[in-house]
């Protein structure tokens, strides 16, 4: 190849590259401000996991129990009315 050709060729590749680099910072920006924009909703949903945690706690410790002292309970809530 002559001095000519190989000069199209490296252009080319220059274009290539660059136009790669383009594409991969605007994508990483749009993560970014996808990420940023979710924030909120994230920490909304871990509260919400972490009361359900609790829930599920206190219904396994429920079932788990004996009866007689369930019966005991709610025979304590009952006289409190």
């Amino acid at each position: 190849m002559s001095g000519g050709q190989w000069m199209v060729v490296l252009i080319v590749a220059i274009v290539a590259c660059a136009s790669f680099l383009k594409a991969s910072v605007i994508h990483g920006t749009k993560v970014a401000e996808t990420e940023a924009a979710n924030a909120p909703d994230k920490e909304k949903l871990l509260a919400e996991v972490r009361a359900l945690k609790e829930r599920v706690a206190v219904l396994e410790r429920i079932a788990t129990d004996n009866s007689t002292r369930l019966d005991q309970e709610i025979e304590a809530l009952r006289d409190r009315s």
